[in-house]
C-alpha cells in the first residue's frame, strides 16, 4: 500500500532553516508528482509546495523564495528545504501523493519557529 512517511520534527529560531524529508513508498515514485502542505493550528490545510519532475515545481506565494522542494528518484524521498523560517510557517507539514483518483497522506511532522 502507499506510505508517506515524513521526518524532521523541529523547533527552530525565526530566520533558521530545517530541512523535511519524505520517504514514500507503494508507488511508481520517479513518474509521481509530490507535495508539501501545512495545516497551522484553527487554519485549513495549505498548500505550501508540488513537485512534478526535477525541474517542474509550484509554490504558494508565502514561501516563495525561501522554501524549495526537491527530489531523489533513486532513494523515493521528496524534500522540503525551509529557510529564513518565520513564526507564522509554525505548522504541522504532510507529505502527499496523488494516485489512482485518491489523495494520500504522511501522518504530518510538527514544525515550530519561535521568534
Amino acid at each position: 500500500q502507499v506510505q508517506l512517511v515524513e521526518s524532521g520534527v523541529g523547533l527552530v529560531q525565526a530566520g533558521g532553516s530545517l530541512r523535511l524529508p519524505c520517504a514514500a513508498s507503494g508507488i511508481i515514485f520517479s513518474i509521481s508528482e509530490m507535495g508539501w502542505y501545512r495545516q497551522a493550528p484553527g487554519k485549513e490545510r495549505e498548500l505550501v509546495a508540488r513537485i512534478r519532475d526535477s525541474s517542474t515545481t509550484n509554490y504558494a506565494d508565502s514561501v516563495k523564495g525561501r522554501f524549495a522542494i526537491s527530489r531523489d528518484n533513486a532513494k523515493n524521498t521528496v524534500y522540503l528545504q525551509m529557510n529564513s523560517l518565520k513564526p507564522e510557517d509554525t505548522a504541522v507539514y504532510y507529505c502527499n501523493t496523488f494516485q489512482w483518483g485518491k489523495d494520500y497522506w504522511g501522518k504530518g511532522t510538527l514544525v515550530t519557529v519561535s521568534s
